[in-house]
């Protein structure tokens, strides 16, 4: 039975926070280790205490936050496509084992990308004069970082590529597309802040991963997109470009052929004067 109106309206409404819902209660579910960890030390009394839980954080990352991660943007990306009425648990755990081996090599490589920006930044900010101020190169490396994270798991569920070729992907789309990747940054960051300020972390529980997925697969989208229309059009452009210098080439060779033709024949003429004047 299809509702039609206000009524349509609820029954949409109340069904996409419904799939919002349980593919974020899945992604927290999954990575159970590193939501406790990193609720202990938001809840801890001391900054030292919270930097000694980071490295726990960082290490079950790649086990658990980045596969559950890739399986949330799988089914990111069949709602942004248009397959709205997936199965959500066996789309969610498809996603989570397919993807489970990149992702872990992938979640492995960026924590140590993270980790030596992290010691560059607190070593140079002790530092005096100029020094200091590469200290903000740091900060923007990790923007850059946070951004290509988003991309990378964008990548992993909608190409077939090898982890190596998925990270430099990332990196290259977040740094050829400036506005799209400011805009992916500035509203996750706004949606987070959101979910860890308000309503005692309820958001957090029930929205928050799956909002940031849906919207930064549908921002890569948008990219990847334009990207390939571009490409097309260079390809047709550039299609166009060798029919037109192979229809020159035949234009010339036919324009050549009445001259070749021409010259056998005065050719021929001189001969034959030749043999008149000879006789």
């Amino acid at each position: 039975m299809e509702f039609r109106g206000v009524m349509g309206g609820l029954y949409r409404i109340t069904e996409w926070i419904m799939r919002l819902t349980v593919i974020n209660l899945l992604w927290i579910v999954c990575s159970i280790p590193v939501f406790f960890f990193g609720f202990m030390g938001l809840v801890s009394q001391t900054t030292d205490a919270f930097l000694s839980i980071l490295p726990i954080v960082a290490i079950l990352s790649p086990f658990t936050l980045f596969p559950a991660t890739a399986a949330m943007f799988t089914v990111a990306r069949k709602w942004v496509t248009g397959e709205e009425d997936v199965p959500l648990l066996k789309t969610f755990f498809r996603g989570y084992k397919e993807n489970y081996v990149q992702s872990m090599v992938g979640g492995i490589i960026f924590i140590i990308v993270i980790a030596i920006i992290v010691v560059n930044y607190f070593f140079y900010t002790k530092q005096g004069g100029s020094l200091k101020m590469l200290s903000v190169l740091f900060i923007a490396f990790s923007v850059v970082i946070a951004i290509a994270m988003f991309n990378f798991f964008s990548i992993m569920v909608h190409l077939h590529m090898k982890v190596l070729q998925i990270v430099k992907n990332s990196i290259l789309i977040t740094i050829g597309s400036p506005i799209n990747s400011i805009v992916t940054i500035l509203c996750n960051g706004v949606i987070v802040y959101i979910c860890l300020t308000k309503m005692n972390f309820f958001l957090v529980v029930f929205f928050m991963g799956s909002v940031v997925a849906t919207f930064s697969f549908w921002q890569f989208n948008r990219s990847f997109t334009k990207l390939q229309m571009k490409q097309q059009e260079l390809e047709e452009k550039a299609q166009m470009n060798q029919e037109q210098n192979e229809d020159d080439n035949d234009k010339d060779i036919t324009e050549s052929e009445p001259s070749l033709s021409e010259s056998h024949e005065s050719d021929t003429h001189t001969s034959s004067n030749d043999e008149n004047n000879k006789v």
